[in-house]
């Protein structure tokens, strides 16, 4: 986790900084670099303890540790309990928090607790759906880890749960949330690369930790890990340390590289393009190198059409994970245009632009030189004359570039921005039904591969259809 900026003077100065680099072809307002203001006045801000907000953190593994890090630093968030399956994350969490935060083995009791005002959701897939709608009912704020659900079935669910309970509710995947990929949604929407015909995202890994094989405790065992309870509400499963504690590699616990990479990419793609999802999915994949047991791809592909609406053009999205990359891994989003490109990469931003002459060419890899030569010169000549030199000339246009600023971190963005709508209302970046927008295509990508069939999507009524 980055550090907190040294004050907001320093930050507004690189803000300042990454306008100049945009050139020529920049856009007139930068709405970005206010929200990167508007950041680090709410980092800075101080609460009275009226506006203190106590959270609890369910499932304490990566992510929920993470979480529970970031949480702490929006000023006037305090960590209160932590809950987890296994004994050691909970000692660990008294290690970090002190001997004073609860802990327990049993979500239930987080819910029953009337001094939490919001829980963070960071369990293993198949549990989302299930604390989620609990949490929601005992009347707690709720941020949970993506995807939102372990299956498409649950989406509705939740969101009218969420719904009901009139509490705010956030999605957790930080694409959202990123600087870099608001700087990206007003680029397109401005119309720097024309008419988006194609979405290129890729999420590439090349190590074991990166493929889910995680360094085991050395007391891991039945006495030591819940079980039980991990498989509440599933026919029985004898206890295998593997489906505990590398859960992302079985379908049953979670939702393999769709669920858990393909969303980030889908997310990102729907904050730049404000679309509600694609109308037809189909995925294929393959098991080629961790065959430790996993019972999910690590390499897989998916190809998802955008139909026309009134917030974009039509467009194909392919999406890549491959865990044995020989790229060393990347983290890429390319958005092709009529006219140019917007290439997300790392923390920053390139446009490049490429845009079509007015006239359609002549001579070069052309039949033109096929024909008789008196033929071609007549060819030429009535060319010259319907079009202009300027027509046949192609137009230019700068690069645009775009860097977040130094410190900015989209992450703890995303959880300010949580706590901004627990304690004042502001509106959430990633709501239910936004994250089951993201979710379900992803989802659906399982549910391709392992029926080997398309599946037709209605990204407005978030629902399968049984046909095109």
């Amino acid at each position: 986790m980055q550090k907190k900026p040294s004050s907001r003077r320093n930050f507004l100065k690189q803000i300042t900084g990454t306008t100049l680099a945009l050139g020529a072809g920049s856009l007139a307002a930068f709405a970005t670099e206010e929200k990167a203001e508007e950041f680090i006045i709410n980092y800075q801000k101080h609460f009275s303890s009226n506006d203190k907000i106590n959270v609890a953190v369910i499932g304490m593994g990566i992510m929920g540790n993470n979480n529970a890090a970031t949480a702490v630093k929006v000023p006037g968030v305090q960590l209160v309990a932590a809950c987890d399956l296994y004994k050691g994350r909970l000692e660990h969490a008294k290690e970090i928090y002190g001997n004073n935060i609860f802990t327990t083995n049993d979500y239930r009791k987080i819910l029953d607790r009337k001094d939490i005002d919001a829980v963070i959701i960071a369990t293993c897939d198949q549990w989302h759906a299930r604390i989620t709608k609990a949490a929601l009912l005992s009347g707690k704020n709720v941020y949970c880890e993506k995807p939102m659900v372990h299956y498409i079935n649950e989406g509705h669910d939740v969101i009218n749960a969420r719904k009901a309970s009139g509490k705010v509710m956030q999605v957790g995947s930080q694409y959202v949330s990123n600087i870099v990929f608001q700087k990206a949604h007003e680029l397109y929407k401005s119309g720097e690369i024309g008419k988006l015909n194609m979405v290129n995202a890729v999420y590439d890994r090349q190590d074991a930790l990166g493929a889910w094989e995680y360094t085991m405790p050395t007391d891991a065992s039945p006495e030591t890990v819940d079980w039980d309870r991990y498989i509440a509400g599933m026919p029985h499963i004898p206890y295998d340390a593997k489906k505990f504690f590398w859960w992302r590699n079985y379908k049953e616990f979670g939702t393999g590289v769709a669920g858990d990479l393909f969303v980030h990419l889908l997310s990102g793609t729907h904050v730049i393009t404000d679309s509600k999802g694609p109308e037809k999915i189909y995925a294929s994949g393959q098991l080629c190198y961790w065959k430790d047991g996993r019972n999910v791809p690590d390499v897989m592909t998916g190809i998802m059409q955008y139909p026309e609406t009134p917030e974009h053009s039509p467009f194909q999205l392919t999406l890549q994970v491959n865990f044995v990359s020989g790229t060393g891994g990347s983290e890429t989003t390319r958005f092709v245009g009529s006219e140019g490109t917007i290439n997300i990469n790392g923390e920053g931003l390139t446009v490049h632009h490429s845009i079509m002459p007015e006239a359609p060419g002549i001579g070069g890899w052309d039949a033109l030189e096929t024909y008789p030569e008196k033929m071609q010169e007549t060819l030429k000549k009535q060319y010259n004359e319907k079009y202009t030199p300027e027509q046949q000339r192609r137009k230019t246009k700068p690069d645009i570039t775009y860097k977040a600023p130094e410190n900015f971190d989209s992450h703890l963005q995303h959880h300010i921005n949580f706590f901004d709508g627990v304690r004042k209302g502001t509106p959430i970046v990633e709501d239910a039904v936004f994250g089951f927008r993201a979710a379900a295509p992803a989802l659906a990508c399982n549910e391709s591969y392992f029926k080997n069939k398309i599946i037709y999507w209605d990204p407005v009524q978030m629902k399968i259809k049984e046909h095109a």
